[in-house]
């Protein structure tokens, strides 16, 4: 299982909250948020973490309110996220530029079969 962040429930109960207060009300009653972060947060945008934690305590619940439980990925979603992974690593070890080219392709083939046998060690439970 994976989760999710429900921005639209997020959103909803925040607007119901608010009422007929205006923004700069309500982003005043929370402290450290500005109206329009409380804007873009009612429109569904994704808040940083602490903005997400005073908004949960200003509505008084829990963080996992907000919290989807999805299926597992699929197996294409499994294999896109661990090709990123291994692309993050190629890009972050070449922007040391410490580490010769040869390297860091072995580096990268090393990670790409960890990852390969960690699946089918997955496959074979």
């Amino acid at each position: 299982m994976k989760s999710e962040f429900d921005a639209a429930k997020f959103a909803t109960m925040i607007r119901s909250k608010r009422g007929g207060k205006s923004l700069r009300a309500v982003a005043k009653e929370i402290g450290n948020i500005s109206a329009p972060t409380l804007t873009r947060v009612e429109q569904g945008k994704l808040p940083d973490f602490d903005t997400f934690l005073n908004l949960c305590n200003w509505l008084q619940v829990s963080t996992e309110t907000f919290m989807i439980q999805k299926e597992a990925n699929t197996t294409e979603e499994v294999e896109n996220i661990e090709a990123s992974m291994v692309d993050s690593i190629e890009v972050q070890l070449r922007a040391e530029k410490v580490i010769d080219k040869d390297t860091i392709n072995a580096i990268k083939t090393m990670v790409e079969l960890a990852i390969q046998a960690a699946r089918n060690g997955m496959l074979k439970k």
